[in-house]
């Protein structure tokens, strides 16, 4: 699993704890997180199709193309997350063009993997 690197020094900035939603399917979009620690569970019609853990983002689809939620996250542990808004995504894509570079690469896998099992 390719992961960002770039917030490894960075403290989080929202907690959830285990079994809480951390956004719905279908909902307005407003931020993408980078998980600092424990695992968060992707759950498309309710199914979940993939857990990302330390490293991993989720959220960015909807945050850069400004749809609604293509699916939904929930936190399968204690979770600790860096969650960017999107002047905070476009700071990081300035001060480090190599995180842009991660984003799509981390995207277009996951995408790969889904239209695989579809």
């Amino acid at each position: 699993m390719n992961t960002i690197n770039t917030f490894r020094f960075s403290e989080p900035n929202a907690e959830f704890q285990a079994g809480e939603t951390i956004f719905e399917q279908g909902a307005e979009a407003d931020l993408m997180y980078v998980v600092k620690s424990g695992t968060v569970g992707i759950e498309l019609d309710g199914e979940v199709i993939e857990f990302i853990e330390e490293g991993g983002i989720f959220g960015e689809m909807a945050l850069v193309d400004g749809s609604p939620r293509s699916a939904a996250a929930k936190a399968k542990t204690d979770v600790r997350l860096i969650a960017l808004d999107e002047e905070g995504f476009k700071n990081q894509v300035h001060t480090t063009p190599y995180f842009a570079l991660q984003v799509l690469r981390i995207t277009t896998a996951r995408l790969r993997r889904f239209m695989n099992l579809s």
